[in-house]
């Protein structure tokens, strides 16, 4: 029972040319990603391999047609947009409209935030980097989750966890926690409706483009419990739960806690831990709205038992069996993450319950909302002025200079659990705990010969071989710097390490 477990974060990026507003999202995005690959990784002609990829494959037990399926659907199929594997092991492309980051895969949730703070370094790396480009208008990104006229771009998690464990389970469990824990993990937003017309401030960026509880699809009809089932790992021993409920956090704690209550969650769904739990909502998408849309934290939800409990009553149910499974697996031999997690957790929730304010310096929508009414007071303007929705933009600019999460985060406003030093690593070095090692050291040391990568795999192209040579990394926890290091420092060239791979 702990937090640690294979994660990571994939992040869709806002994007826009400031005085061109009806510009090409798909080019400006692409021309994000090649300047990037131009200037930062060199001498790679790598490209994703799609192979072994399923997006239609439902953990429902069946797989939808192609003919059925929506072609945002169709992420297996190589568009020929700019596509880059990066040496942290994570990946850089374009996603339909927008640029994309992809972590690569870690072991803890503080890793989790720091290769995902990484992701925000190369994002505004890229931006500077597009100047250089021939006739490239300047670009700015955002790290949110809407454009407020009705788009919504995702942040994706990603959690490996036992194939054994039932999916009704993980269904009847997880949707009462998903549906809450966006009073930690919510980024906060000006205006409600997926198009934001209706004037106000909500918890989620994402809560309000939700209209099923259950469903394959990522971008129409999006569901609060998507059943993908593309483990990128051994089908038989793994599932990735893919969940795509959660917002763009910019303050650490919450994309800390995002990952870590997760996390324990599904240990104790893993362990059947949760079997006697009865939160199941009358409502569930309804009260994602509702709960969203009250930073109060007063909205009572209903669950078909008849019970009636606020957001934060149902994240206290959660947190006292998660303590109470720790207890019963770990007694007092608890790893310091596992600890800190419940610790924050607790701390959060007791916190919401008496004085919610007292968490803007940890949590994303307090910190916005504190932000925002300084500005109220001050101007004497309510929720329906244009001002407020540029400061909500503003929040999420990645720009060093100008984001106001990250001139807060310099400044001491929003509380680190990671280092300027650490998250500058990351943007160029591998987790050095999974196969995101191998795959980020290969780029590294062997890019003019990797003919392609995937999370499972890394295919390269030898002089003096008649095939590509593909070297599969199906299990997760393996080509580690621990497991592989040593092999790699032994071959100074990819047929060395082929060479090596097979004796």
């Amino acid at each position: 029972m702990t937090v640690h477990r294979i994660m990571g974060i994939e992040t869709e990026y806002g994007v826009s040319v400031p005085g061109h507003p009806h510009v090409n999202a798909m080019l400006t995005s692409s021309q994000v990603v090649t300047a990037y690959a131009a200037s930062v990784v060199r001498g790679s002609r790598a490209r994703w391999d799609y192979d072994e990829e399923h997006p239609l494959r439902d953990a429902r037990g069946f797989d939808m047609t192609r003919a059925e399926a929506d072609p945002t659907q169709l992420t297996d199929e190589d568009m020929g947009l700019a596509n880059l594997i990066l040496t942290n092991g994570g990946r850089l492309y374009v996603d339909h409209a927008h640029p994309e980051y992809s972590s690569p895969e870690v072991s803890n949730p503080r890793d989790g935030v720091l290769w995902d703070k990484a992701g925000e370094r190369i994002m505004a790396r890229a931006a500077e980097l597009v100047r250089l480009l021939p006739n490239a208008q300047p670009v700015n990104l955002y790290k949110n989750n809407t454009d407020n006229k009705g788009a919504s771009y995702g942040t994706h998690e990603n959690y490996l966890m036992s194939r054994q464990t039932p999916f009704a389970e993980v269904v009847k469990h997880l949707t009462p926690f998903f549906v809450t824990r966006q009073v930690v993990t919510g980024s906060g937003r000006v205006g409600l409706g997926q198009d934001g017309r209706k004037h106000g401030f909500q918890l989620s960026q994402r809560a309000d483009f939700f209209e099923v509880e259950v469903g394959l699809e990522t971008t129409l009809k999006r569901p609060i419990i998507n059943t993908r089932d593309e483990p990128h790992a051994d089908p038989e021993r793994y599932r990735r739960l893919h969940v795509i409920v959660g917002d763009a956090n910019l303050a650490e704690v919450s994309t800390y806690l995002k990952l870590g209550t997760t996390a324990l969650v599904l240990a104790m769904l893993e362990d059947g831990f949760l079997v006697d739990l009865d939160l199941v909502m009358d409502d569930p998408v309804r009260e994602m709205h509702q709960v969203s849309h009250d930073p109060t934290l007063a909205h009572l939800v209903t669950l078909r038992s008849g019970r009636r409990m606020t957001a934060v009553q149902v994240q206290l149910e959660f947190l006292d069996l998660a303590r109470k499974h720790v207890e019963d697996r770990l007694g007092s031999d608890v790893d310091p993450q596992t600890a800190d997690v419940l610790a924050r957790w607790e701390s959060g929730l007791t916190r919401l319950e008496s004085d919610p304010m007292s968490l803007a310096s940890e949590l994303d929508w307090v910190a916005k909302l504190q932000v925002l009414e300084g500005y109220r007071r001050r101007d004497g303007v309510d929720w329906d002025d244009a001002r407020l929705h540029l400061v909500d933009l503003q929040y999420s600019d990645v720009r060093p200079d100008k984001g106001l999460a990250q001139r807060m985060q310099a400044r001491g406003s929003l509380v680190r659990i990671t280092t300027d030093a650490e998250v500058e690593a990351a943007v160029a070095g591998a987790p050095h705990d999974t196969r995101a090692w191998f795959r980020g050291e290969c780029m590294r040391r062997y890019a003019e010969h990797v003919a392609a990568a995937s999370w499972d795999s890394v295919i390269f192209d030898v002089p003096g071989r008649d095939a590509l040579q593909r070297v599969p990394t199906l299990e997760p926890t393996r080509g580690t710097r621990a497991s592989v290091g040593a092999l790699l420092d032994r071959s100074p060239d990819a047929a060395s390490l082929l060479a090596a791979l097979n004796t």
